[in-house]
């Protein structure tokens, strides 16, 4: 490096590229010019190291454990904030005013229910079907509804298609619960918070009021807080790819909904809850750490390590006194938390998890939670896709108003024949 620029020798010939600097985290080098001077790409499977845009809303520290949202860090907004306070907040940069949370969580509220005919489209579906399917299906589905907000060359209409995809998430996510259970669809209700109306759709019936449980309610709105958005993960990065193209925000978000299936991404909360029932008590756990030890056994520790987090992730701090307070609430002694908690100290104490930096993460006290609020695990990935839904939106948003941006076109180190000549069919 010299000064603020990197030079690179490449064909005998020597290139400056200039080095960027955020306002906290690591610097980038800006190699925007390196293929029309050498010819050359880089290569970075999983972008391991390449900074895929400029963004303001959210920084992590993996070394540190660091989680911040506009600058303010994920405990404090978790201890103190709501997800409507936060979700304004990644919108807008700022926390709101009194008034302006008021305006907002009114706005968001009135725009919660779907239009009528989406209940038949959610008959199309078998009723065995998973609720991320039905989730995919219904999110691109709104685009064919809503057409006075899909042109994203207007700023009113980017923010109504804001409004709309964070407020109707909530009656998708329930009515999709809902038709997999075989139980009527629950229209919302104004009165409730945002989180208190979505508890109220999934296990509320017709029959009989919902008394919304004060502690449950909070727990799932810190839930909702803690999954708003994290940096570039790969369902982020899908939906900035997708709106690359100048693809509607309802496709967008549903192609993110789609990345966030995947086990690797947004499942592993179900996957580490499955974990903790295979040990199901406390005196197996040394046999399962001794396996995950073993390189050639296909057993996994699930919900520890993270691929940015080298330290502990702060959101699994805030999970782990939030179980407590649920369990507690509800009554419940669930013996599955016993085993979470002896096993995360074995394995915090251990030299092998210690020297490869295996620490709990979101997804391993999440699924406990949400499995003892009465969640079916196949609406564990549903329940994060509608939390994550504010950060991809915020994320989409920034994308979009960005001058600079262009349509996402990575390239490759290509390794197949070199060009030949086809042979008809009969030389073969």
């Amino acid at each position: 490096m010299v000064g603020n620029q990197v030079k690179l020798n490449a064909n005998g010939q020597d290139f400056d590229y200039p080095v960027l600097s955020g306002s906290v985290g690591p610097d980038v080098i800006d190699i925007r010019k390196l293929y029309a001077q050498t010819g050359m790409f880089t290569f970075d499977p999983g972008f391991t190291s390449t900074a895929s845009c400029e963004s303001a809303l959210t920084y992590i520290d993996g070394d540190e454990g660091v989680l911040l949202h506009r600058g303010y860090s994920i405990e404090q907004l978790s201890e103190h904030s709501s997800f409507m306070e936060v979700s304004y907040l990644m919108l807008n940069g700022e926390l709101p005013s009194k008034a302006e949370l008021s305006d907002f969580s009114h706005t968001i509220t009135r725009h919660t229910m779907l239009h009528e005919q989406l209940a038949t489209f959610y008959r199309g579906f078998r009723r065995d079907a998973h609720p991320m399917a039905i989730m995919c299906g219904v999110v691109g589905a709104l685009s064919a509804f809503y057409h006075d907000s899909t042109d994203i060359a207007d700023p009113m209409q980017r923010k109504i298609a804001s409004h709309r995809l964070i407020a109707k998430m909530p009656t998708i996510a329930a009515m999709a619960y809902k038709y997999s259970v075989g139980q009527p669809f629950m229209y919302p209700d104004n009165n409730l918070s945002y989180t208190g109306n979505f508890l109220r759709m999934t296990f509320g019936v017709p029959a009989e009021e919902y008394e919304v449980v004060p502690a449950v309610e909070q727990a799932l709105d810190r839930i909702f807080i803690l999954h708003a958005d994290h940096e570039q993960n790969a369902s982020t990065s899908t939906v900035r790819l997708a709106g690359s193209s100048g693809a509607n925000p309802f496709a967008c978000i549903a192609a993110g909904i789609a990345c966030l299936w995947g086990p690797a991404h947004g499942g592993a909360n179900e996957a580490a809850l499955n974990m903790l029932k295979e040990i199901g008590t406390p005196d197996k756990i040394p046999h399962y750490i001794e396996r995950a030890k073993d390189k050639n056994d296909p057993f996994r520790l699930m919900g520890f390590g993270h691929r940015v987090y080298k330290n502990y992730d702060p959101r699994a701090t805030v999970m782990q006194k939030t179980v407590r307070e649920v369990l507690a609430a509800l009554k419940v002694n669930d013996p599955i938390f016993d085993v979470a908690l002896q096993l995360e100290e074995m394995a915090l104490n251990d030299p092998y998890f210690i020297e490869k930096k295996l620490f709990p993460n979101v997804d391993f006290y999440s699924g406990i939670i949400l499995s003892a609020i009465g969640f079916p695990t196949t609406m564990f990935t549903v329940l994060f896709a509608l939390a994550r839904t504010v950060g991809w939106v915020a994320q989409w948003n920034e994308m979009i108003s960005d001058p600079g941006q262009k349509i996402g076109r990575p390239r490759q180190l290509y390794t197949g024949p070199t060009q030949r000549d086809y042979v008809p069919l009969s030389s073969r």
